[in-house]
């Protein structure tokens, strides 16, 4: 994924300003993740919440023939920024840190259940 950074706006720190999908890609859009797991279990903690949804994500995005080499941009929903240290060294184990994608962060008084933490969309880009 070809990414530009350039003059003129503050550096991207631990982001991508702009992420480039090529000619013919195939583009996959995945719903929020949220940390439920197959049981229907909320673990507690942002942490634990945090990895779980990037482990859903990556089922999501590998059910559609995408891996995380082929993210170019995360959207974040938060119930808090206080976290937010956390929540990128965990995302650090799944994305590639030295291109990561484009990212947004949106914090929300709350997600669709009071237990849940952070939700997280992605969008992939497959090469043709």
């Amino acid at each position: 994924m070809p990414t530009i950074e350039f003059p003129g706006t503050p550096a991207a720190n631990g982001y991508s300003n702009v992420a480039v999908v090529g000619a013919g890609s195939r583009i996959v859009h995945t719903s929020g993740q949220v940390a439920v797991d197959a049981d229907g279990k909320v673990p507690e903690g942002w942490e634990e919440q945090t990895r779980l949804v990037f482990q859903n994500l990556g089922a999501v995005l590998a059910s559609a023939g995408a891996g995380w080499g082929d993210v170019v941009k995360l959207t974040y929903f938060v119930t808090g920024v206080d976290e937010l240290p956390l929540v990128r060294r965990v995302r650090d184990e799944f994305v590639d840190v030295t291109q990561p994608p484009a990212s947004s962060l949106v914090q929300v008084a709350g997600l669709f259940r009071p237990d849940l933490l952070i939700e997280i969309e992605a969008v992939a880009a497959i090469a043709s």
